[in-house]
């Protein structure tokens, strides 16, 4: 291999390096909302020059995890409680409709899948390990979109599912800490058994009341840990 092939290699993985360290650290809230991300300071950090650092960002920023501000710094990005409401309100909408088309239309193919994605899911639970966790909930969930093949919903359901990761963080230590409810284990298999059964108003309920207990469990720790006026109203009961 060319010296000139091993420094691009070198470059990539260096690119990727900080990239994927700091969404980790973003997802996890080790880096908090709101903190500014200084292009020298971690240059610094990670022994290399800005360019690979602003790339990181600039794809850290299509994720959504970071903002440009006006003054041209980066802050990883707020989570806004205001918007909350309709952030869940839109969760609700296609996390019912991507079930509900995938009870519809499921294969045995699509079945084992989303079996193996649960038996994942409950593997990253005995870790603890709340990215590992987070990870593995959205995998289980896309395996759903994916079996209702519908292209757009899907996409639209990853992009709510991504946004949603660092809430979710709170929502499995709120669990954790209060043991007020269950780290969803029991829900994603009765999800399953519904799809597989191609039961599509079950598969529905189970996916309001899957969002509704996150929703309800985030309110209870945003309250219990900050002060806020934010209007949040209980998500409707399934028709």
């Amino acid at each position: 291999m060319s010296d000139s092939s091993e420094v691009s290699r070198a470059r990539g993985s260096g690119r990727k390096n900080v990239y994927e360290t700091l969404r980790n650290e973003i997802l996890t809230l080790a880096l908090a909302p709101g903190q500014l991300l200084d292009e020298t300071t971690l240059a610094e950090r990670f022994n290399m020059s800005r360019s690979p650092i602003r790339e990181a960002l600039i794809r850290l920023a299509g994720d959504e995890l970071v903002v440009t501000l006006p003054n041209r710094s980066t802050i990883v990005a707020p989570i806004e409680i205001a918007t909350f409401p309709k952030y869940v309100e839109a969760l609700d909408i296609a996390q019912r409709m991507n079930t509900r088309l995938a009870a519809a239309l499921r294969t045995d193919a699509d079945l084992k899948t989303i079996a193996r994605r649960q038996k994942e899911f409950e593997a990253a639970v005995g870790t603890g390990n709340h990215l590992q966790m987070s990870e593995a909930n959205k995998k289980f969930h896309m395996a759903i979109a994916h079996a209702g093949r519908n292209p757009y919903l899907a996409s639209f359901y990853e992009r709510l599912l991504n946004q949603g990761q660092r809430m979710l963080h709170l929502h499995f230590e709120y669990l954790e800490r209060t043991h007020d409810g269950y780290l969803l284990t029991d829900e994603h298999q009765l999800m399953l058994d519904a799809i597989a059964a191609k039961n599509v108003d079950l598969a529905d309920e189970l996916a309001h009341a899957h969002t509704r207990q996150f929703q309800d469990n985030f309110i209870s720790f945003m309250r219990e840990n900050y002060t806020t006026d934010v209007s949040l109203t209980p998500l409707k009961a399934a028709e």
